[in-house]
């Protein structure tokens, strides 16, 4: 069973009241999915036809380097999607695999039912596109961010655009990251014992304090 109004309080749905959704979903011809704990959910370079919208678990996207090594894109949370801008693209496929942590529950709604017309919900169907264009810029800047760590030269400076990323999104200097260790060094695509000396050697110098995933910023110069 769909649950609507859980569905109320992610982005896709936003001003849209469960009866709403529910009328919508009914003509889109969306259906409940079920994955298990690292059950894959796309393959990298599969093509997409569905979009997909986490309402329970979270799912990881990682893709393999030129040398075999995986690389962390990014981590998908309860009310949020998975391969969004591939689903809306009829030509690409999937440059990444997306594996399911945990449990996972997702809402699949066909692509070539997100742009039909639907006269009796011609109001909520427009609410649910300016949401989902909002979601796609909002993913595109999200990688956006990505890329400006990748393109750091070390690993201090890659460490200090994640975290300060982290904080001006969070509008607090202490934060718990969505990484361990080893896929904050996946994510930042640096050797993990070169971020863990790093991660010391920069607590030393009073620029952070860490305990596992929780960080606190000490330097607010980072934060300009």
């Amino acid at each position: 069973m769909i649950p609507y109004l859980a569905l109320s309080d992610t982005a896709l749905f936003t001003q849209l009241n469960p009866t709403e959704i529910e009328q919508l979903l009914t003509a889109m011809k969306a259906e409940i999915k079920y994955y298990q704990k690292d059950e894959m959910i796309v393959y990298e370079q599969n093509e997409v036809h569905e979009l997909g919208i986490i309402i329970s678990g979270t799912a990881i996207s990682s893709k393999l380097n030129i040398l075999g090594k995986e690389i962390i894109v990014t981590h998908h949370h309860s009310g949020g999607y998975s391969a969004l801008l591939t689903a809306l693209s009829i030509q690409r496929k999937c440059p990444m695999s997306i594996r399911a942590l945990e449990p996972l529950t997702m809402l699949s709604i066909p692509r070539e039912n997100l742009f039909t017309y639907y006269p009796e919900q011609t109001r909520v169907h427009q609410l649910f596109l300016s949401n989902l264009f909002d979601s796609v810029a909002e993913r595109a800047l999200e990688l956006h961010d990505r890329n400006d760590c990748l393109i750091m030269p070390t690993v201090r400076e890659k460490v200090l655009t994640l975290l300060s990323s982290i904080a001006k999104e969070k509008q607090t200097t202490s934060f718990t990251i969505p990484f361990n260790r080893e896929e904050m060094a996946q994510y930042l695509d640096v050797d993990r014992s070169a971020l863990s000396r790093e991660l010391s050697a920069m607590q030393k110098d009073g620029i952070i304090t860490f305990h596992k995933n929780f960080f606190e910023i000490k330097s607010k110069t980072i934060l300009r």
